[in-house]
């Protein structure tokens, strides 16, 4: 389906599997990275995805996901 962004939800999951295959494993970028991916490939669009990246916890992760979220929600316009 098509986000409000213009993009597909699993486009934007591939774009952020690509951000945290560029990231150290273990980083904090690597997980919430893979966290987005997760969640966009299983979400069927961007606001039950954002929904869903603010239960993500530890806190950290959850606002580095968030901002990966934006960042990838930015480009798709």
């Amino acid at each position: 389906m098509t986000t409000q962004f213009g993009k597909d939800n699993l486009d934007l999951a591939a774009s952020a599997e690509a951000l945290a295959d560029s990231a150290p494993t273990g980083s904090l970028r690597h997980a919430a990275a893979k966290s987005v991916a997760i969640t966009f490939a299983t979400t069927r669009d961007a606001d039950q995805a954002r929904n869903t990246l603010n239960g993500i916890s530890p806190a950290d992760v959850r606002q580095a996901a968030l901002e990966i979220f934006d960042e990838l929600s930015a480009r798709a316009d």
